[in-house]
């Protein structure tokens, strides 16, 4: 089950002297940008390149796309197919098998890790006359070779790519082929087939694959660089070109501070078994299974040791009677009737009563919670204890519940979880770690490092205590965790 863990932040993204500020999330279902050039340019030899987060459920047979460009049988695009990477292109109109595949590269290696950023490379130069060096795919900095399928196209192969046909990112033009994940320093350069290390380098400490300022390539005619920063027009084209695309169904809270350079938590899709929930909005938004499923949790991808850390919910859709539950846990989920914290370590806010439930049994904390209501829960493992406020109001007079020391756990670490513990109304839950909050936040609160977007403050004054309690970011693991 990929997941962050403290120490080994790397799994993630490296200390760079260059930060990527911002992300687009694209939600799966009909979010992407569009643009038709107004000319043809050269469809022989281009470079595609992006950094991508995953959301959504792992093993998703339908096709997930990530750039396209289509005019009917003449196509190329670039997606994942149940969690393998697939780029595919087509012979074109007017050919005697138009339509039937020219070029199809489909790895062997699957991309199952929903937690951590990836970095991927299409390099094509049809007029090479070695059939392997006329498609190249790089992930994270390392060239791929191992294929399921393996055609390389003709010599002199035109893609649909750079045509004056429909190019979209997150979208394939024909059918509802959308991409749910985040995207970031998301470029096209027109005319040359370019090595990942002009996009990227290994860090010299780390040895992990992170970004460089890609600002000062030479684009082309249709070339493009996206880098997410206006949140009002997050198709704006930055390579000088003037090649914008235009947005269909995102929003300026669609922008992300969710990078390869700042990776957040969000909920982990491959610890959603026995949940069975569907996660949507960049997986920050669950919704519960009701019945058998019930008591099945979903938990975050960033594993918690040290530190003081803060992260919000928002109850969109109450489960049951009030039955809304939010925390730590040592463990992953166990089984569909693995109630929460029954037989493990962990804390647990019961939005019915207001009390905690600590490892099963009830303990007299605080109030019940209402739908729109918006859930503060403050992780200090430095101090061993959590609080939990109720729309900016810390429960219980300030005063937390203490826990055992992340050390004495099973793993030695914490998770944050969500869940629904009833089989009545299903539960809906917006969480919000800061980087991509599934709600609107109308305050704009950061942490005492700057990270982070909150409706409330990351400091209480807890145990007659001031406190900063921080984002669950990489760049705050790293300092903190």
């Amino acid at each position: 089950m990929p997941l962050i863990l403290p120490g080994n932040v790397g799994s993630a993204t490296a200390a760079t002297g260059y930060n990527v500020a911002n992300s687009a999330r694209f939600d799966g279902t009909t979010a992407y940008l569009n643009r038709t050039p107004g000319s043809a340019s050269n469809r022989k030899t281009f470079t595609f390149s992006t950094w991508i987060k995953r959301s959504g459920v792992s093993g998703v047979s339908t096709h997930q796309d990530i750039f396209s460009s289509d005019a009917g049988d003449d196509e190329s695009y670039i997606h994942f197919v149940s969690d393998n990477l697939k780029i595919y292109s087509t012979l074109p109109a007017g050919t005697a098998a138009a339509g039937d595949p020219a070029c199809v590269l489909i790895t062997n290696q699957v991309f199952r890790d929903f937690s951590a950023w990836m970095h991927i490379v299409v390099a094509v130069d049809t007029t090479q006359g070695t059939a392997a060096n006329r498609a190249k795919l790089y992930i994270n900095g390392t060239q791929v070779t191992s294929f399921s399928t393996e055609t390389y196209p003709d010599q002199n192969y035109l893609f649909a790519t750079n045509a004056a046909v429909p190019h979209m990112i997150g979208r394939r033009p024909a059918g509802s082929k959308f991409l749910p994940g985040y995207l970031a320093e998301t470029v096209l350069v027109d005319g040359s087939q370019l090595a990942p290390t002009s996009f990227g380098e290994f860090d010299e400490d780390s040895g992990i694959w992170k970004p460089i300022d890609v600002s000062g390539l030479t684009f082309g005619t249709n070339g493009f660089y996206l880098d997410y920063e206006d949140s009002g027009d997050l198709g704006d084209d930055e390579s000088g070109n003037g090649n914008d695309f235009t947005e269909n169904n995102l929003a300026a809270t669609d922008q992300s501070t969710d990078t390869c350079t700042n990776n957040f938590c969000t909920l982990n899709s491959l610890d959603n078994f026995f949940a069975g929930s569907t996660l949507a909005e960049g997986n920050c938004k669950v919704t519960y299974l009701s019945g058998s499923g019930k008591y099945g949790y979903n938990t975050g991808t960033i594993a918690l040791t040290s530190g003081k850390w803060y992260h919000e919910i928002k109850i969109v859709q109450s489960a049951g009677s009030n039955y809304n539950m939010f925390g730590i846990e040592e463990d992953v989920s166990q089984s569909a009737g693995h109630e929460f914290l029954s037989s493990s370590t962990g804390y647990v806010l019961n939005g019915n009563n207001g009390k905690i439930i600590v490892t099963g049994t009830d303990t007299t904390y605080g109030d019940a919670t209402a739908v729109n209501d918006i859930i503060g829960v403050y992780v200090d493992l430095d101090n061993n204890k959590i609080y939990f406020a109720e729309n900016g109001t810390v429960m219980n007079s300030g005063t937390g519940q203490t826990i055992a020391a992340a050390s004495a756990t099973k793993h030695g670490y914490y998770f944050v979880i969500g869940g629904d513990y009833s089989g009545g109304t299903v539960g809906i839950h917006e969480f919000n770690f800061g980087g991509s909050p599934a709600f609107t936040v109308s305050s704009g609160n950061t942490d005492d490092n700057g990270y982070g977007n909150f409706e409330y403050s990351p400091n209480i004054t807890g145990d007659s205590v001031a406190k900063k309690f921080y984002a669950i970011c990489t760049k705050n693991l790293a300092e903190y965790g």
